[in-house]
């Protein structure tokens, strides 16, 4: 796996597992009763980023790992996922 697919694949997984874990633990001005005028009643009391910002970090890791893992420690490639359509190299010999 080269450098800049390790990247990429660590990016795409970064922002996904972000999108994931950002609606935990979000309570709404609703919700705890205190609505400031001017801002919508979905909008969050504390959204708290850092604490998740750091879970989808670790998280992103690990998961980062088990592809990497898969990828280049275990010999698994895209020909090996059935439902996948096969490419083959064209014109290198």
């Amino acid at each position: 796996m080269s450098l800049i697919f390790a990247v990429a694949i660590y990016f795409v997984t970064w922002w996904i597992v972000l999108f994931a874990i950002l609606p935990w633990g979000v309570k709404t001005q609703e919700e705890a009763g205190e609505v400031i005028p001017g801002t919508a009643e979905s909008a969050p009391v504390t959204p708290n980023l850092r604490a998740k910002l750091l879970a989808t970090t670790i998280a992103a890791t690990v998961i980062f790992a088990l592809i990497y893992w898969l990828v280049a420690g275990s010999g698994i490639t895209l020909d090996d996922i059935p439902f996948l359509p096969r490419f083959e190299r064209v014109g290198r010999s």
